[in-house]
């Protein structure tokens, strides 16, 4: 990489950048991207986020009324600590009704900046007229959604090249068997937050469609009937759906946020039961849950019932029947003979149950969950395997709590697993200063805790083996100025996957955002990070050991509004990754996003034109990129070219939105990019998308 051409790039982004400032209102709606893109970073995973968005994208067309909302309803915006919504909650019941928005100044913890980053979701009804639950009223003002989405890799993909009837029957693996297309549909019927009703249908790329081993049309399917807050009734599931309890160490399914570079951001806000609603398919239950109140008490009960994916460790050689699974098959693709050997091959049985009494400063809840599959899962002798689950039954049994103590906040959840393992998480946020807070948080999993379904904080992708403390704060010195950080010391204390000995790291992250005015938001970034992998041995012994990777981040960006509709982002990082006995490898995507977004006019878009140079996947940089709605895009720039995309949203009439996006990434260093059956010849790598939705 040039040192020379990255100095001049560097300058050309600092040009772009020395533009007037006009005062407008904000609407600062990016706080998402940003927990997402540092989410990426952590993981290679393909997370699905729309539970999350969909919630924020309702609450947009139906914004939460602050004179109404209960504490549940305040924590799905994801923005507000526990002090922030009892303060708001306390200041209802003493002043009476807010008369505005901008009243909130006046609530302990709320300041400008908070206020317009929640403004698209919040409204102050003074009036509080509460609709009655009825049928007429069902009809009349609830909504409806159709979506309609099709998806396609422009370049041909090796898996959808022809091939020799011959070469075809001596591999039937060497190409998919369906479609380029991907394929994705959706209904969803929405009244408040009493019921909801919908279904979800997609096909993968590479999928047969009405045909062959998919005769029934679409590969994965979801559909959900879900009643909420009716006298006693607090949820009633009935199809697909999610349950997340306490800090998600004994039970959670679905998405949850890791470390993000909101430092605070370390405590679970369990949602309980919830409709699922995602085309992920692996994190959701299929059959029937319910929630009751009785006064401060809450109890839950939930059952689920579906085949799931395995990699097959045992068939029976007659009956052709599965004896054994060897592990979870989490990819959700169907596109190969092998492939389909996967699907469903396995019955998953889950019954649990969640009691918790609360209070508005105290909480506490027991969750005990138990799992059956229709054949033992029966994993590899590697050494990192010799604590791990096996067999057919798995109960998990688990404690949290949550306690606010004038200005601290105490959480945690203790679990133990059926062979004896033990497993807990307790964390404290402390309000110090209105411009300043800290937040402790210390996880200890043991080697012999098992778990199936827990996404609480954690440096491993499940919450077995760690033990772990991370620190973080949150500071106000200046006006303008906020100052975010966090530092993470974990230790693996026995083996794991890829390393082969007991292995420790750290991540740290330091971030200092400036907000001179309403239209103007920047911030840079320093993020230091170790972690441990295997890595070959120099002489004859064959012997794998783990050594630290080192990683470094920096990152500056800045976005900005020249007028009421369009909006500027530019932004550079570097990123450096190290290993003992390796050369260096260095990393820079520099960027640049238009974003038109007129207050009348049916047409909006949003442009990105980037400029990435690495010397390799170990030092790629990840950047969130805007898409059609309820589509994502997060991926790796390595290698060197250029990245460019175009999104554009058309509002046909006020019932009618159409999306298209085109998308590019132009390699000058590469003949070929990708692997196996996604390998594609040349330069290019490119992608279209074409989504409508029909609102009712």
């Amino acid at each position: 990489m040039s040192v020379k051409h990255f100095t001049t790039l560097l300058l050309s982004f600092f040009s772009l950048a020395n533009v007037s400032f006009s005062q407008v209102n904000p609407r600062n709606d990016n706080f998402l991207e940003k927990k997402i893109e540092t989410l990426a970073e952590n993981t290679s995973e393909d997370v699905d986020y729309t539970n999350i968005f969909e919630n924020l994208a309702f609450l947009q067309e139906h914004p939460l009324d602050l004179n109404s909302a209960t504490s549940e309803q305040l924590e799905q915006l994801m923005m507000l600590t526990d002090f922030q919504i009892a303060n708001l909650i306390r200041h209802r019941e003493r002043f009476g009704k807010l008369l505005s928005v901008f009243e909130l100044q006046a609530v302990e913890g709320y300041d400008l900046s908070l206020i317009y980053q929640m403004l698209p979701y919040i409204k102050v009804d003074r009036e509080l007229n509460r609709l009655n639950i009825s049928l007429k009223d069902m009809m009349r003002y609830a909504t409806q959604e159709i979506f309609f989405r099709v998806s396609q890799n422009i370049e041909q993909q090796k898996g959808f090249s022809s091939i020799s009837p011959e070469a075809l029957e001596s591999n039937p693996n060497a190409r998919y068997l369906g479609s380029q297309q991907r394929l994705f549909t959706r209904y969803r019927y929405k009244y408040g937050n009493y019921f909801s009703a919908g279904f979800t249908a997609e096909k993968d790329a590479g999928e047969e469609f009405f045909k062959g081993s998919q005769k029934q049309g679409f590969d994965f399917m979801t559909g959900h009937l879900a009643i909420q807050n009716i006298g006693k009734l607090k949820s009633l599931n009935i199809g697909d759906y999610q349950a997340q309890f306490g800090q998600g160490l004994t039970f959670w399914s679905g998405f949850a946020f890791g470390k993000t570079a909101d430092a605070m951001n370390v405590k679970r806000s369990a949602q309980g039961l919830k409709p699922y609603t995602s085309v992920n398919e692996n994190l959701f239950l299929r059959g029937i849950a319910t929630t009751w109140r009785f006064g401060k008490i809450e109890a839950t009960v939930f059952g689920s019932n579906k085949k799931i994916n395995t990699n097959a460790a045992t068939i029976d050689s007659v009956s052709q029947d599965l004896q054994a699974f060897s592990n979870f098959n989490l990819s959700g693709f169907h596109r190969t003979p092998a492939e389909l050997l996967d699907r469903g091959n396995i019955r998953e049985s889950i019954a649990g149950t969640h009691l918790a009494y609360k209070k508005r400063s105290f909480q506490i809840g027991f969750t005990g969950v138990h799992y059956q599959y229709s054949a033992p899962l029966s994993r590899s002798d590697a050494p990192y395997n010799a604590f791990e689950f096996k067999g057919r039954q798995a109960t998990n049994l688990g404690v949290d709590y949550n306690w606010i103590y004038r200005n601290f906040n105490f959480f945690g959840e203790f679990a133990r697993s059926a062979n004896g393992g033990l497993a807990s998480t307790n964390g404290v946020i402390a309000s110090l200063d209105p411009r300043l807070s800290f937040t402790f948080l210390y996880r200890n999993f043991a080697r012999n805790y098992q778990t199936i379904y827990g996404a609480t904080i954690s440096e491993g992708a499940r919450n077995i083996n760690e033990k772990g403390a991370y620190i973080g704060i949150v500071a106000k010195p200046m006006k303008y100025v906020t100052v975010s950080a966090y530092f993470d010391r974990w230790q693996f204390p026995w083996l794991k996957y890829l390393v082969d000995a007991p292995a420790g790291g750290y991540d740290g992250l330091i971030q200092v955002n400036y907000t001179p005015s309403k239209t103007v938001d920047m911030y840079f970034r320093y993020r230091d990070r170790i972690r441990s992998r295997n890595i070959s041995s120099d002489d004859d012994l064959d012997i794998d050991y783990p050594i630290g990777q080192h990683q470094q981040n920096y990152r500056f960006d800045v976005s900005y509004k020249i007028s009421p509709s369009f909006k500027l982002r530019n932004r550079v990082e570097f990123v450096s990754f190290n290993q003992p006995n390796h050369a260096t490898e260095n990393g820079y995507v520099i960027l640049q996003d238009i974003v038109y977004k007129p207050l009348s006019k049916p047409v909006t878009f949003s442009f990105r034109y980037a400029l990435f140079d690495t010397d390799g996947y170990n030092s790629r940089v990840y950047a969130y990129e805007s898409d059609v709605l309820y589509s994502f895009s997060i991926p790796a720039y390595y290698f060197k070219g250029t990245r460019t995309y175009l999104t554009v949203q058309y509002d046909l009439t006020r019932k009618i939105d159409i999306w298209f996006r085109y998308a590019q990434f132009y390699y000058t260093n590469r003949d070929s990019t990708g692997s196996g059956l996604t390998e594609v010849q040349g330069h290019r790598r490119s992608d279209f998308r074409v989504q409508m939705r029909l609102k009712f």
